[in-house]
């Protein structure tokens, strides 16, 4: 291989390749960043929020407030998450020029973010319309945003240990 007639030796050539390791490890590493502090505290909120919210909208007669109320509060939230979502999106690559992407990040920890998050945050809903207790919203609410947090956590170890 040449370069401005320049013959690299085979240490050169190997070099040069592992600094394109190096490159796309780094916009792995960018891409697999935290969101912005700010959007971590609306998400954890969010997350938190869900459930009782949703047992409401779910609840067999009028729980606090009219079930309408409820679903206007479920609607509300989940349009300003979707916007902030849209904004720390935005505002993340204007800072690293880099999407923000979740293939990048380790599925055995992912998938059951993915599965496992729904199934608490509906399924405490679902145990409190059956049993009427809201303990269930409670707890979904407390370990929800416990795994909110520990992501987060998670994914700034990530970040700093491929960066």
């Amino acid at each position: 291989m040449e370069t401005n007639g320049v013959r690299l030796t085979p240490e050169q050539a190997r070099s040069a390749l592992a600094d394109t390791e190096h490159v796309r490890a780094s916009a792995a590493a960018l891409s697999a960043t935290p969101w912005p502090n700010w959007f971590f505290i609306t998400l954890t909120l969010y997350v938190a929020a869900l459930p009782i919210v949703y047992g409401g909208v779910v609840a067999d007669s009028d729980w606090l407030l009219p079930g309408s109320a409820w679903m206007g509060i479920m609607l509300a939230i989940t349009a300003v998450y979707l916007a902030l979502f849209a904004v720390a999106g935005k505002e993340w690559r204007a800072k690293t020029g880099v999407a923000l992407r979740f293939d990048v990040l380790p599925k055995r920890a992912t998938v059951p973010l993915v599965v496992g998050l729904p199934v608490l945050l509906v399924g405490a809903a679902f145990a409190f319309r059956v049993t009427g207790r809201p303990v269930w919203l409670i707890a979904a609410s407390v370990i929800g945003a416990a795994v909110s947090v520990g992501f987060h956590v998670a994914f700034v170890r990530l970040h700093r240990k491929t960066a």
